[in-house]
């Protein structure tokens, strides 16, 4: 009996040494691999695609993984001289989860850095020669769609880098301006614009265009006051450029003065918008997406708007509504709000409300027929006195934005 408990006990000495052993093992491999200078090997896509998922090259904003050795205690890591976003937490020894930065200034990039990712750790770095291009441009709006010829307006976007060509309305524009970042490009509206038309964008990368048309005043539009005007009630109409600057004929203007907290008392003292009866989108074209559609409009702000909200609705009901505040911040935070000239306001179908759940059809919104009236309400719904608040709206709109 004692033979065989020594025998036993050997063998667990031998088990726990072996056990010893192996965790002396992973520790010092932890310890390479975490102290070794990080070499890269390739880049791969983070989702890899049928077939192979090794790139040749990558835009901004792409999720990829790399691939090498020491890749651990991840600091920084450089596309082009700009950060990427990581978490360390996701990284192995031979590969490194990161988002290639959104935004790369690529005309201001400096030579030595160009086509680069630098890998910063704690152990070390090194730089990896590898394509970084800018993806295709894109087009997100257009701040003032009904702008004059000569009137200053901007394209707004991603990816205006090496731009090749501008057309405005099918008119070529030679005079822009793009923003080092390259989110936007400042131009003239060309002299002796007379038809309506897309904007496109070109660059080495490719092209983009918007689905809608600019200076177009018949297309979707629900009253302009001018030769689509189905204005009912409510505000004044004026068509001074004295008071808003760089109008298109008659517009309507809202004004409220010395309004209460908590006022919703928008039939008063020209504090609305009212349509006859309008056909908001085509009964054939009922049955697209809701997100395919937008409401737009013109807006001329000049004097700081802060508290009170224009509340836009259907019919003179609250079943769905969409709220326009521009000087509430996405933070929170409040701006008084005015405009240099007229902007081009988009709110999409998908924005209006009921009880904050958006409407899923174009139908649920709208109605089997499409049509009724809309209704811009403005309401006092903070906490503050609205000291004075005047804002012209004009080329009231439903338009097919994708």
């Amino acid at each position: 009996m004692k033979k065989l408990l020594n025998k036993a006990n050997t063998q667990f000495l031998l088990v726990l040494f072996a056990i010893v052993f192996f965790i002396q093992q992973g520790c010092k491999k932890d310890k390479i691999s975490t102290s070794g200078t990080p070499v890269i090997t390739g880049i791969r896509n983070y989702v890899p695609s049928p077939g192979d998922s090794v790139l040749t090259k990558v835009g901004t904003g792409k999720w990829v993984v790399i691939s090498g050795h020491n890749l651990r205690g991840a600091l920084n890591i450089y596309f082009n001289g700009v950060k990427g976003s990581f978490n360390d937490a996701w990284f192995s020894d031979t590969s490194a989860i990161v988002l290639s930065p959104e935004v790369i200034p690529f005309p201001l990039v400096e030579a030595s850095q160009l086509n680069t990712i630098r890998y910063v750790t704690t152990h070390g770095e090194t730089t990896f020669s590898f394509p970084i291009v800018a993806p295709a441009p894109t087009i997100s709006g257009i701040s003032n769609e009904s702008a004059n010829p000569g009137d200053s307006v901007r394209i707004n976007g991603f990816n205006f880098f090496f731009i090749q060509h501008v057309s405005y309305a099918g008119v070529e524009v030679t005079g822009f301006t793009a923003s080092s970042d390259g989110t936007s490009i400042s131009m003239a509206v060309p002299a002796g614009l007379t038809t309506s038309g897309p904007v496109s964008v070109t660059t080495k990368s490719g092209s983009a265009k918007t689905f809608y048309n600019v200076h177009d005043y018949i297309t979707g539009v629900l009253n302009n006051y001018d030769g689509v005007n189905n204005f009912a009630w409510g505000s004044d109409v004026s068509n001074s450029s004295v008071n808003f600057p760089g109008n298109n004929g008659n517009y309507g203007v809202m004004r409220a003065s010395k309004v209460p907290a908590g006022d919703g008392s928008w039939w008063e003292n020209g504090r609305s918008v009212n349509t006859n009866e309008v056909q908001w989108v085509p009964t054939a074209n009922l049955q697209d997406s809701i997100n395919n559609y937008a409401l737009k409009f013109e807006i001329a702000v000049n004097k700081p708007w802060i508290n009170g909200s224009i509340q836009i609705v259907k019919d003179f009901s609250f079943n769905y509504m969409a709220l326009y505040r521009p000087w509430r911040n996405s933070n929170g935070s409040n701006t008084p709000y005015k405009t240099n000239g007229w902007q081009t306001v988009t709110v999409p179908l998908s924005n209006f409300l009921n009880n904050s759940v958006p409407a899923s059809t174009l139908t649920d919104l709208l109605g089997s027929g499409g049509k009724g009236a809309i209704n811009f309400m403005f309401m006092n719904d903070g906490a503050n006195v609205v000291t004075d608040f005047e804002a012209a709206i004009d080329n009231i709109r439903v338009v097919k934005v994708k």
